[in-house]
């Protein structure tokens, strides 16, 4: 693990100062590298963000109470012209030992093309981590550790928690509906694999390939995707079977645990066992900057999430034409 970064945001000048170089970061993309911000929320444990999640730090702004807001959310703020909600991640998280106050600090953040305020105890500092150091956490998923995708561990051994951004904003929020979606033609014929670290977001995947009518399969993260997925082309090889009947298209998340889409990206487009199998990729990263990453490894159509639609008429002509070919 590289050494942290010494950056502090307590201030719009400092958030600039903290976020400015973001844009530089694309050079991470395949490198199977991510950098965090470090926030607390009062409590003993420090917690962390994905930078490209998040659009500047703050302190906390004058917050406007407004009625009928979910568990939560303390209100809305203005913004450069725009509204945004303000999530307290403390109570949304039912951290018993937080102090009541809803902290200094502000994280702007930005998820499928939503922008959010989440609203923390104090920001720390950025630190550039390997994916492989990053561990799916222990199978607990009551209480807080519900909100958390991932675990890693700084050089002096405190551990860092990795907030599921997804699960907060489904639990806040509500889950996205997924609405009519018209089966693909020859729908029997396809098979999806898909891989995600996010229960919330599987869910909502199988929810459009299901109705898609085509049958998938998936992982929960990067590494365990590549080791399946290269047993499946060793078993088409040694039976001479075509890989593509058992696998139309790979759908990849980009943030995951011991090894992120970029890599597994790479990982399928330089082996010549998946030639002719489309690799999408779909991520909450919906920056331009994040599009230009996954271009640079190769994917076949980038997609944020979370919109059910644009997910299922990126798939279909995909899937159509690895059905033609």
């Amino acid at each position: 693990m590289n050494a942290p970064q010494s950056l502090y945001a307590n201030s719009p000048a400092a958030s600039a100062s903290l976020l400015d170089s973001v844009d530089a970061r694309t050079k991470l993309a395949g490198s199977n590298r991510m950098e965090i911000l470090l926030f607390s929320l009062g409590t003993h444990e420090t917690f962390g963000i994905n930078v490209f999640k998040v659009r500047e730090v703050s302190k906390t702004p004058t917050i406007t109470k407004a009625p009928h807001m979910p568990d939560g959310v303390e209100g809305l703020i203005s913004l450069r012209g725009n509204v945004i909600p303000c999530v307290s991640l403390s109570k949304v998280m039912a951290l018993a030992d937080a102090p009541p106050e809803l902290g200094g600090s502000m994280m702007v953040t930005e998820y499928s093309k939503r922008t959010l305020g989440f609203l923390v105890h104090g920001v720390d500092r950025i630190i550039r981590v390997e994916w492989d150091r990053v561990r799916a956490p222990e199978s607990v998923t009551s209480g807080s550790h519900a909100y958390i995708t991932a675990i890693t561990e700084l050089a002096d051994g405190k551990l860092v928690s990795i907030v599921d951004v997804e699960q907060i904003m489904a639990n806040t929020f509500g889950e996205a509906v997924i609405g009519q979606i018209e089966r693909v033609d020859a729908a029997d014929d396809h098979n999806v694999f898909f891989v995600d670290d996010s229960g919330v977001a599987r869910k909502k995947i199988a929810e459009v390939l299901d109705k898609l009518g085509v049958k998938h399969k998936h992982a929960l993260n990067g590494l365990e995707a590549w080791t399946r997925l290269s047993g499946m082309a060793a078993h088409s090889q040694q039976s001479g079977h075509d890989l593509r009947d058992e696998v139309s298209l790979i759908l990849v998340d980009a943030e995951m645990p011991e090894m992120d889409g970029y890599v597994l990206t790479k990982n399928i487009k330089s082996d010549a066992r998946f030639e002719g199998i489309p690799v999408v990729m779909h991520s909450s990263l919906s920056s331009e900057a994040n599009r230009s990453m996954g271009k640079s490894v190769g994917v076949d159509a980038y997609v944020a999430k979370f919109d059910a639609d644009a997910l299922a008429e990126t798939l279909r002509p995909l899937l159509m034409k690895s059905h033609r070919d």
